[in-house]
């Protein structure tokens, strides 16, 4: 019986520890795919939108950006 119990606990130790490397692969690969927003992508987005950003409006936009984060 405290064998089953024991396997139980060390499966669980083993998975765990697996299910965290994986989890951190998968966000590391997906953060080198799809970078987080930057100034400069913020001053591009603007001007496409045919607006010239002043540093203070940018500025603005990555304090609301990092408040939702």
């Amino acid at each position: 019986m405290w064998e089953n119990i024991l396997w139980c606990v060390i499966g669980l130790i083993i998975g765990l520890v697996l299910g965290f490397l994986l989890a951190r692969a998968f966000m590391k690969k997906y953060l080198k795919e799809n970078p987080p927003i930057n100034e400069k992508m913020i001053k591009i987005m603007m001007q496409q939108m045919g607006r010239t950003p002043s540093q203070k409006q940018i500025n603005q936009m990555m304090k609301a950006m990092n408040k939702v984060q």
